[in-house]
């Protein structure tokens, strides 16, 4: 969901992802809203199409949609828009559309910066276009500060770490997400709710008539699983060729369509925090066999292991400069996202806390050719979508008790996946016209969904969940490790989604994956990605 990818919704290291799950640090507002009703009947925008910048291959346009599609006179809002046309001459089949994740992914951004992990196939067949979701980025975005000053001083106010440890911590947090809530609710109230998944979802069918496409075709990754799946259900008959990569389960998203206030936070119904903890372990496990390869090997599994825990543990009392126990914990579940090169990266920043040296930061990822590469995508972005449409718990003082339920059940990982939700406890907004089911409304073609057996953030049982909930879907099952198979690329996965999109061929049933290339492999006289794209190590979260 770009849960890191980013923490607390902050930009990430260049390691990081681009294809996520909600911002850490997203927030959900009482579950009064009705289910998405139907809109009148909207004009398609215009789409303007111009260099994004001078000799760029991007073109980009502004698209101006409703606030509001049930009141579709009223006030318009403008999402920014980028395409790259499809290479093969002559071949081109239609437009894909793609969401990045998030909430909160920029796909003016990202999109860019995935380009080249497309399959080959797929980007000489279809022009793919992407577009900053409303509320987000280079569109009309919640932005609930006058200026970057008073955004810099309230990311100041509240701990630096991707979460909070200890009581004065944990109110410094908990006030300090009130207080956004409170800057929200004075800034622009109207939009913040409007900008759920189904108003997105109702943008995306705008922006489908606007190319002249008649049905869609869609590539969705993380929350992006949630976004398509919203519309499948929504516009049934529309859909053409659909796939979820690293899937979120619906019925967890919604918590069942409940009235009631939620138990558990959105991402421990999720499971993220189990599946974080079981990749987690994978990684410590693989780095103490491949001692040679990994810099934070200990000689072998539970030597590694031991030394992990040891090392949280000697953190909590001696941080390394600015790297707290809460800092490494979050920065360590991030980076289990994109295998290559994050898993050695990540390998190499505890090596050097480890030795008590303070890690070098990453490099920035290189900016896209498009006008504004780096928006402002505050926490309140991704929350106002989160929270608007995901019930969360709204007592702050219930996420202490989550916290440590969340520890003994998936260890540092639970309380990390805990805290990313709080900011809803007081979030000021609920979605005006959320879309909380059914799932299985019958579509015009099968849908793929693309799930990866160890992943951090959208667990395996979560594709498996949305492979169920649909009224017609094939599961492929990606046997390896991080978030979404898009930026962990695999030539088995690719060539079947090329494939789906093209002429609509489903894997068989029970087909699985394998990645590429495994973490920490053994060097190799020659290699790479023979088929597909190729992996994105510097994106944006």
């Amino acid at each position: 969901m770009p849960i890191p990818g980013c923490i607390a919704g902050r930009r990430c290291h260049a390691a990081a992802i681009a294809a996520v799950v909600i911002c850490s640090t997203i927030f959900t507002g009482p579950n009064l809203a009705p289910a998405a009703a139907p809109s009148p009947s909207v004009p398609a925008p215009q789409l303007d199409w111009r260099p994004c910048v001078k000799g760029s291959q991007f073109d980009c346009a502004t698209a101006k949609v409703p606030l509001d599609y049930l009141n579709p006179g009223g006030r318009t809002i403008e999402l920014a828009v980028v395409k790259r046309k499809a290479t093969g001459p002559g071949r081109r089949i239609g437009t894909l559309f793609f969401n990045p994740g998030g909430p909160g992914g920029p796909g003016t951004v990202q999109m860019p910066q995935n380009y080249e992990a497309f399959p080959r196939e797929v980007r000489e067949r279809f022009d793919i276009v992407s577009w900053d979701p409303r509320g987000i980025g280079n569109s009309t975005a919640v932005n609930c500060f006058e200026t970057p000053e008073e955004a810099d001083a309230w990311g100041a106010s509240k701990p630096a770490g991707g979460f909070p440890v200890g009581e004065k911590e944990r109110k410094t947090w908990i006030a300090a997400y009130k207080d956004l809530a409170r800057r929200c609710q004075q800034r622009d109230p109207e939009l913040l709710r409007h900008v759920s998944t189904a108003d997105t979802a109702r943008d995306l069918d705008q922006l489908r008539q606007a190319v002249g496409d008649p049905q869609l075709t869609y590539l969705g990754s993380s929350y992006g699983t949630t976004l398509g799946s919203t519309y499948a259900n929504l516009f049934p008959g529309k859909v053409r060729a659909m796939t979820l990569d690293s899937n979120t389960d619906p019925q967890a998203w919604t918590n069942h369509a409940s009235n009631e206030d939620p138990r558990l936070t959105t991402f421990l119904r999720m499971g993220a925090d189990r599946g974080a903890a079981a990749i987690l372990d994978k990684f410590l496990a693989l780095c103490g066999s491949t001692t040679a390869r990994c810099a934070f090997s200990a000689g072998s599994p539970k030597a590694t292991r031991d030394k992990f825990d040891q090392l949280l543990r000697r953190l909590r009392e001696h941080p390394v400069g600015a790297w707290t126990y809460g800092r490494t914990a979050s920065d360590t579940v991030s980076s289990l996202y994109i295998v290559h090169p994050g898993w050695t990266d990540l390998a190499g920043r505890l090596q050097n806390l480890w030795q008590g040296r303070v890690p070098e930061p990453s490099p920035p990822p290189p900016a896209p050719p498009v006008p504004n590469p780096n928006p402002y995508t505050g926490d309140e972005q991704a929350g106002a979508v989160f929270c608007g449409d995901s019930p969360n718990p709204r007592d702050p003082g219930a996420y202490h008790a989550l916290e440590e339920a969340g520890a003994i059940r998936a260890g540092d990982a639970g309380r990390f996946w805990t805290w990313a939700a709080e900011g809803c406890a007081d979030w000021p907004a609920v979605a005006a016209n959320r879309y909380r089911g059914p799932w299985n409304k019958p579509t015009a073609h099968p849908v793929l969904v693309v799930g990866t057996t160890y992943d951090p953030a959208t667990p395996y049982s979560g594709s498996q969940a949305m492979a169920k909930e649909l009224a017609n879907a094939r599961l492929l099952t990606n046997s390896g490790y991080g978030h979404t198979a898009l930026i962990n690329p695999s030539s088995c996965v690719n060539e079947y989604e090329s494939r789906y999109f093209i002429d609509g061929t489903l894997p068989p049933a029970g087909a699985t994956c394998e990645q590429d290339t495994p973490p920490f492999p053994a060097p190799k006289p020659h290699g790479g990605v023979t088929t597909g794209g190729g992996a994105m190590a510097d994106v944006v979260s």
